[in-house]
Parts: C-alpha cells; sequence; structure tokens
C-alpha cells in the first residue's frame, strides 16, 4: 500500500478553531485535537478525502490545548487555496503525527527558510531552548514567523537572513551567504535544517565544507 493511501485510511476529523492569515499569503491554522506528539514531527491533512493529504509539522508544543500548522498559500494548488478559505467550525481530516525530525535538549543550531520555521517553533514551545542559535532565512521582512517569540530570549543567537528587504538588525543576504561569511563555526553542536530540498542540500555540503560532521546534521525537506 503506497503512503497516500494509507494516509487515507488513518483520516480522522477535527474542527477548525481559527485560520489566521500572519503575513501576505501565510497563514496558521488551528483546530481541536487529542494528540500525543513529539515536537518536530508531522502530520497529514486534506479537506475532503478526493485530494490527497499533504505533510505539514506542527507548530504548538506539547503542552499546548490545540494543533497549530503553519501554511503558504499556493495559487493554483490543489489543497492550499482550500485551506485558506477555512472558517471557525468548518472540518477538516487529519492523520495522527509522525516523523523522527526530533529536537534535542543540547546545544544545537536551528536553520530554516520561510515555513520551514515550523518544527523549532513546536520545539520552542514545548521547552528546548536552552543553548540553541536560530538562523532564519526570508525573501521579505514579514516572512519571520512566530519572530516575536525568539527574539528576545535568544538575542544574538537569533539571525535573521533577508534576501529581498533591508532592516535595521536584518542581515541582508541569503542564510547561506551568513554561513560562508563566518569561517569558524561550532563542530559540537547538532545542526538541524529544514525548508526546501535546494536549501537543505546547499546548507548541509556547506556545513559540511566548514568542518561540520554529517552525523551532526539532521534535516527535513519541505515540498
Amino acid at each position: 500500500m503506497d503512503s497516500i493511501s494509507k494516509q487515507k485510511r488513518s483520516l480522522k476529523r477535527v474542527t477548525v478553531l481559527s485560520n489566521c492569515e500572519i503575513s501576505p499569503g501565510t497563514f496558521v491554522l488551528s483546530f481541536k485535537g487529542d494528540f500525543v506528539f513529539i515536537p518536530g514531527q508531522v502530520l497529514a491533512i486534506t479537506t475532503t478525502s478526493v485530494i490527497a493529504p499533504r505533510m505539514y509539522s506542527i507548530a504548538s508544543g506539547t503542552r499546548d490545548e490545540n494543533i497549530q500548522i503553519l501554511y503558504t498559500l499556493k495559487p493554483g494548488g490543489e489543497l492550499t487555496p482550500n485551506l485558506s478559505e477555512l472558517k471557525a467550525g468548518d472540518e477538516i481530516l487529519v492523520t495522527d503525527p509522525s516523523g523522527n525530525f526530533y529536537g534535542i535538549a543540547g546545544p544545537s543550531v536551528w536553520i530554516a527558510a520561510g515555513t520551514g520555521i515550523a518544527p523549532f517553533v513546536s520545539m520552542w514551545r514545548s521547552g528546548l531552548t536552552k543553548d540553541k542559535m536560530l538562523i532564519h532565512g526570508g525573501r521579505y521582512l514579514h516572512s519571520f514567523y512566530f519572530e516575536n517569540e525568539f527574539k528576545t530570549r535568544l538575542g544574538e543567537n537569533y539571525i535573521r537572513c533577508c534576501s529581498r528587504e533591508t532592516d535595521k538588525g536584518i542581515y541582508h543576504g541569503r542564510l547561506t551567504d551568513w554561513l560562508n561569511q563566518h569561517p569558524q563555526l561550532w563542530p559540537g553542536k547538532k545542526y538541524y535544517l529544514c525548508g526546501s530540498a535546494e536549501m537543505v542540500v546547499e546548507t548541509r555540503d556547506l556545513l559540511i565544507e566548514k568542518g561540520i560532521s554529517y552525523q551532526n546534521i539532521v534535516a527535513e525537506i519541505y515540498f
């Protein structure tokens, strides 16, 4: 049985609580659900059994009452235009959480592009806050989702890299540019990467070139 068939067989109905556009074309979907998960895991969502479910990282903490999902509207897409129209009280179909992109309590460098921040939000909200550095890449200043949760406590260990706009305290360029400008990284730390396949591969190769062991790099690809 293929993965889509398995997902369809395990779908359950949940009720939407809210569906808020937090920046142009980017939404946080909240729904009721009695789920047990490990920070960093994903679940699959769809609006109807006719549309294939798609995987999204949970952006909630393990102690939060409800589940939150961060997603971007893709005009012409099969699922996200329907997701963007959801309102409180609507029902959607979801699977149980799965996946093995787990955070650790020790020193870590989190590297995210765009909505790839979601699993790190879950880790952060679940209490994995000590000895963390976050490098977040985005095209625009409004691309740094949940930034207010990180700015105060992480301070200089919260790096925002914006490729198309500039502002005080923001590195102008891609996150790989920032990494390239720092010849001395931290070989003893774990590196967690979440973003597009292109971003993950480019960043992983860059880290290895700079002396980071392949075993210390954990990746999650967003499609």
